[in-house]
């Protein structure tokens, strides 16, 4: 079974320092597993943007190639219009194209700040999302 997600940029940092860790995990399920990442231009702006900071110091290479494989897998989705008010601007676009995406089949929202986000059972953290993939494999 497919997931569509949104990965939040804290996930896909995360995953880059240690791509062992739970949020590796994810990525690598994003790039070569069950889940489609959703995006929209300004996402993957943010990705970049963040990932190329200096105090992370990942090689060029490493970025392009991640992204790019990411890039490939993702279905694109435009941002729609939410009536929420989020805690942190930048992470408007991440809700609104989740929402979006969510008229038309189910998605997720995968990030490891639940508090800048309203409260919905489709608004996990990596672990759980990793747990909703582990129990629909069995």
């Amino acid at each position: 079974m497919k997931y569509y997600a949104i990965l939040d940029t804290n996930v896909l940092v995360s995953a880059m320092l240690k791509m062992g860790s739970v949020p590796g995990q994810v990525a690598s399920e994003a790039m070569i597993g069950d889940i489609i990442p959703v995006v929209n231009d300004e996402i993957i702006a943010e990705y970049e943007d963040v990932l190329r900071r200096p105090k992370f110091k990942f090689a060029d290479r490493a970025i392009r190639v991640f992204l790019d494989e990411l890039k490939r897998r993702a279905v694109y989705v435009e941002a729609g219009s939410i009536e929420e008010i989020l805690p942190d601007a930048k992470d408007v676009v991440f809700y609104e194209v989740l929402m979006e995406k969510r008229k038309e089949e189910d998605a997720y929202l995968v990030t490891g700040n639940l508090k800048h986000f309203p409260v919905r059972t489709y608004i996990v953290t990596p672990r759980e999302m990793l747990d909703i993939l582990q129990e629909n494999r069995e």
